[in-house]
Parts: C-alpha cells; structure tokens; sequence
C-alpha cells in the first residue's frame, strides 16, 4: 500500500522501475520466490532512516521528559528493511555501472503497480512502496508523524539515484533480523522482463534463459539497448 500523505510524491502505477543486481542474486530470487530486504541500519549511507537537522532538534525538545522518545527512533532502523528499486523510463547507465560489479549482471524491469500486486501479506510486516525525496538535511524538515517518512527521505547528493523502496516494519518484536530479510512475492507479477548486461556475450543471455527456463518462468529476456549495433 502506499503512504498516503500530502508531503509525499506517489508514484503512477504506470511508472516503470529496475533493480539492477548480479546472476547469483536473481536465481536465489526465482528459486526462494523471495525479495531480500536490507536492513535499513546496514546501508553504505549512514543517514538512512535519520532526521535532518530541524527535526532532529524538534525531537530533541520533545525527549527531554522522555528519553524514550528519542531511543524509539534510534533503535527503529533495526527492525526496517528496504528493497531499492530505480525509477526510469529507459535503462541506465550508471545504475550497470554502480549495481552490477562485471558484464554478468541483469536488470529486472517492473512497474509500479506491479510492486504492489507482487507483494504478498504478511502478519508479522507493515509493507509500503513510496517514492525517495531528496532534501537539504541542514535546512529542510522530514515530518516524524508517520513511522516510515525518515526512510523516504535522503540527502539531494544521491538525487541521481531516483529511487523507489518497498519498506517492511517488523512489528513482531521477536523476529530477529541480522543483514535483512526475505518476503514472499508473486515472482510473475513482480518481473515484467528481464535484460541482459550490455558488455555480455551471448553465451552468457543463452544460459540466462535456459536457466529462467529449467525454473519453470517464462519472462521475456533481452540484450540491453545500451549495446546495440552502430548503423550507418
């Protein structure tokens, strides 16, 4: 489901979305039928699910007749977890450049509204799909009326990255999260096609699909545009 908050930019359900990631992580997606989500304290930024500096201080204010308060949040980002997912119309560049880290990587493209129909629920999971704001964390201010509005903002540097999350809240204290953890996904809905590394042989699409294959999917699977043949 989506946040429903004013604040917040939503996303048509026609918008076309990528995850960019290596061979061995789509096949545990397609043997498991399970989406990794990173816990959101494990991120390489080390603002994820933080305030900016005004709410910081508004917060503050709030604790000092109760520190609890102030510790809720802090310990919050243990038990949230992320699933990232890039918002473009065409394929990427940087994202290949950044996500996948040799020419054996893929990209699964998605939409929106298929996000939304893949995920299953779970009574142990708050999930919502919302879309990144990118602020100045010196100057603009992140509501803190809603649980999940500090892991949808990020700092304008990573503006670039133009990203969509899927957010599980584990509102079962009991479950421990160490790295992340998997949810259940209608793996059909959730991959509208699949596309091949630019800088990959044709080796490497023919034993994607033959694997793709021997699992029982059926996914269209394509050789990025990124590397198609120069005409002149």
């Amino acid at each position: 489901m989506y946040l429903n908050n004013p604040n917040l930019k939503l996303p048509e359900d026609s918008t076309i979305v990528w995850k960019y990631l290596d061979l061995s992580k789509f096949l545990d997606l397609l043997m498991s039928q399970k989406l990794f989500m990173s816990r959101s304290d494990k991120f390489e930024d080390q603002y994820e699910g933080t305030f900016s500096e005004p709410t910081f201080e508004e917060i503050k204010k709030l604790s000092i007749n109760n520190p609890e308060f102030l510790n809720f949040y802090k310990t919050r980002r243990e038990k949230v977890t992320i699933s990232s997912w890039h918002i473009n119309e065409y394929e990427s560049f940087a994202m290949w450049q950044i996500f996948t880290q040799n020419s054996e990587g893929l990209a699964i493209q998605s939409t929106i509204g298929r996000l939304q129909k893949a995920l299953h629920p779970e009574a142990n999971l708050n999930q919502y799909i919302g879309e990144v704001n990118y602020i100045d964390y010196k100057k603009e201010y992140i509501p803190f009326d809603d649980m999940f509005f500090p892991f949808l903002f990020k700092r304008k540097s990573f503006q670039y990255e133009r990203e969509v999350r899927i957010i599980s809240d584990v509102a079962d204290d009991t479950i421990k999260i160490n790295d992340g953890l998997k949810i259940n996904v209608d793996i059909n809905e959730l991959i509208e096609k699949i596309y091949i590394h630019p800088k990959s042989e044709n080796w490497y699409k023919n034993l994607v699909i033959q694997l793709v294959k021997q699992l029982g999917f059926d996914f269209t699977i394509e050789k990025s545009d990124l590397e198609s043949d120069i005409l002149i």
